[in-house]
């Protein structure tokens, strides 16, 4: 029996940001998938660091004045958010996930992570009406409508 590479394997992306419960889904998937010595999935985590512009919105004149306090206080969450999911891999004794941080809208870069890894499945935390529910509602809104629908 052959053991698969890490070329071979399906992958996983699981999102990750600053909630709790992005680190809950982390840990379970962790737990349930992660676990044996043989992993099945190539694990990368995800941090969407959003753009300094965004996080400012219409702000008015001054908003390109804040902006690179905003964008330093942006990378120190992202910096801590994977330094905590680095930290919860650890704990499971997972050493070779990788970790991406990719600034943009959370919906676009999921989307595009998942596109550009060829990932079988992708893992992301929900805390009710939260930013990934919105997301999802969004992306079913905008791929629901292009599906073909077999008509038998």
């Amino acid at each position: 029996m052959t053991t698969e590479t890490a070329a071979e394997k399906s992958v996983m992306v699981v999102a990750v940001d600053d909630s709790e419960h992005s680190f809950y889904a982390l840990g379970w998937t962790l737990d349930h998938f992660f676990s044996g010595p043989a992993y099945p999935f190539k694990l990368v985590l995800l941090h969407a660091k959003p753009s300094p512009a965004s996080a400012v919105g219409l702000a008015g004149p001054g908003a390109a004045e804040v902006l690179p306090y905003v964008d330093s206080d942006l990378k120190r969450i992202a910096a801590r958010v994977v330094e905590r999911a680095r930290e919860i891999c650890a704990s499971k004794s997972v050493s070779d996930a990788v970790v991406e941080i990719v600034e943009g809208d959370a919906r676009n870069v999921l989307c595009e992570a998942v596109e550009r890894h060829h990932a079988s499945i992708l893992v992301v935390g929900s805390h009710g009406y939260g930013a990934i529910k919105r997301l999802f509602w969004v992306v079913l809104v905008t791929i629901v409508p292009i599906m073909p629908i077999a008509v038998s």
